[in-house]
């Protein structure tokens, strides 16, 4: 493959995604929201208590449904140590998932149906790359990007997580081994499954918004171990990321080689 036309793609295509307002507005918005401004609403926990009217036996009543292997983690913690600690340890993490997938997802739609709407696919496609070199091409484009927010708002939630604790926990408790495991297995292939989907619907789309809510559902996933999480019926532990990053890999195979099989030049122009 031609390694210099595959970059200079990346390259414009990130170049386009900065320019646009549409798209990097969540891309930063969603992060701050997340990894710099929820640590300190959780860390409010005492005051927030009193504004809500919640009993310290509405709390315990939440820490006793919680999964036996958290309960014990947190047996030596007082109440509102093991509530912050839950929030920002179990809680947070398929919130943290939500991010690269939402990246990836936006700028695939944007690299796929967006050149349609902008009138600029014709010229792309036209240029001297294979199809393959093109799919390869426009799938890192997202995966680099969303890797990138990732890790960058991995570091901004280590540090606001641990100084927004600190009043109660009195030290630097994150982040776990879970946490480690999840950031290098599962993390890089969350990515994944936005850019397949939206390879495969971008092919029917005829504009940004359009792919962009027909691959929404994307992080249904997601919000299922988030639900799992708050109800009990899961408890997110090393073994459970190990076994949750497999099967989002073994998935990433799956719609990258379902995309490469669907992505031609000319199915692209008559779309």
């Amino acid at each position: 493959m031609n390694a210099r036309a595959i970059f200079a793609i990346i390259r414009k295509d990130l170049k386009v995604v900065s320019q646009n307002k549409g798209v990097m507005l969540p891309i930063i918005i969603a992060p701050l929201i997340l990894f710099v401004i929820l640590p300190w609403v959780v860390a409010l926990m005492p005051f927030l208590e009193e504004l809500f009217g919640i009993t310290p036996s509405d709390t315990q009543e939440m820490i006793n449904q919680m999964p036996a292997g958290i309960q014990q983690e947190l047996a030596g913690y007082d109440r509102y140590q093991g509530i912050v600690k839950y929030f920002l340890v179990y809680i947070m993490a398929p919130f943290f998932l939500i991010i690269p997938l939402m990246v990836s997802s936006v700028i695939a739609a944007d690299s796929f149906a967006g050149e349609k709407e902008r009138k600029t696919m014709e010229a792309l496609l036209y240029t001297p790359t294979t199809d393959r070199e093109l799919f390869v091409a426009k799938l890192l484009s997202g995966w680099l990007a969303a890797l990138a927010v990732a890790l960058v708002g991995f570091v901004l939630y280590v540090i606001m997580a641990n100084a927004a604790a600190w009043s109660y926990i009195h030290r630097i408790f994150f982040p776990n081994a879970m946490w480690l495991v999840m950031i290098a297995w599962v993390v890089p292939a969350i990515p994944g499954l936005g850019l397949g989907v939206m390879v495969l619907v971008s092919s029917r789309a005829q504009g940004f918004q359009d792919a962009y809510q027909m691959g929404s559902l994307v992080v249904l996933p997601v919000i299922f171990l988030l639900v799992g999480q708050v109800s009990g019926a899961m408890s997110f532990s090393v073994t459970v990321m190990l076994l949750i990053g497999l099967v989002v890999w073994l998935l990433d195979g799956l719609l990258t080689w379902l995309g490469s099989r669907s992505f031609h030049r000319g199915r692209l122009l008559d779309a």
